[in-house]
């Protein structure tokens, strides 16, 4: 779930419930850019999830995060990898929001984004290389995409909750059937190994998964875009991401 405010600031809050070989834990990290500073927390604790059609409702404590997104698109889910040895569900919750959170003591609105992955396999076990993900969220318009390079090739992308073709993603356009997407005024979020950003606080996980898991790099931009569609144009702030997986 994100957040990015009139002012340019901010906030990424992640949620995660793992069940695995008997074992069961809950961790959660929060992302937050502001006032031109980027910084990363991580906690393998309990949080609390509310979720209905319109509204999910989050409390962090040991993150100090709690917040509320109010849908202000309808949800998008798609299978986008299925195999006798398990599956991967993308639903994209929340197109675009209406947020209202509070870190660490710091009010943020604006509008967001909210999204669940649910894996039945783990996740160094499936066929990717690489992974392009983003999405643009303005007052009228909202863009996903998901492009999966690797031994399973995926191109996914949704437009005002409608399915569409992907054609080309870069760190600077996106281009599907009936839009384009320009990015400028580029912030990097976060660039290293996943044992040096996400998880550095984890000793843990680290001895639980494979070393491929924290091999894997990610680069994280926040960007202003300007959605092109039907003759006209209409900026937004954009959240996108490359992943090359270590093997």
């Amino acid at each position: 779930m994100d957040c990015v405010t009139a002012a340019g600031d901010a906030a990424i809050v992640y949620c995660a419930a793992l069940r695995w070989r008997g074992l069961q834990a809950a961790m959660g990290s929060v992302l937050t850019a502001c006032d031109g500073r980027v910084e990363t927390r991580t906690s393998v604790s309990r949080f609390r999830l509310d979720a209905s059609e319109e509204e999910i409702g989050v409390e962090y404590p040991a993150l100090n995060v709690s917040g509320r997104w109010r849908a202000d698109a309808g949800p998008v889910a798609r299978n986008v990898y299925e195999a006798p040895a398990g599956s991967v569900e993308w639903n994209c919750v929340q197109p675009r929001s209406r947020v209202a959170l509070r870190v660490d003591g710091r009010e943020m609105s604006g509008l967001g984004y909210a999204e669940c992955l649910t894996l039945t396999m783990p996740p160094w076990k499936l066929p990717m290389r690489e992974l392009r993900w983003g999405r643009f969220v303005s007052e009228t318009d909202s863009l996903a995409w998901i492009e999966w390079q690797g031994e399973h090739i995926e191109r996914l992308c949704v437009l005002n909750g409608n399915e569409c073709e992907l054609r080309s993603v870069s760190e600077s356009e996106v281009v599907a059937d009936g839009a384009t997407l320009r990015m400028e005024e580029t912030m990097t979020l976060r660039d290293g190994r996943l044992a040096d950003t996400i998880l550095p606080g984890t000793p843990a996980l680290k001895k639980m998964f494979p070393r491929s898991v924290f091999g894997a790099v990610e680069r994280k931009w926040m960007s202003r875009g300007t959605l092109g569609r039907d003759g006209g144009s209409n900026p937004g702030n954009v959240i996108h991401e490359v992943v090359y997986w270590g093997r």
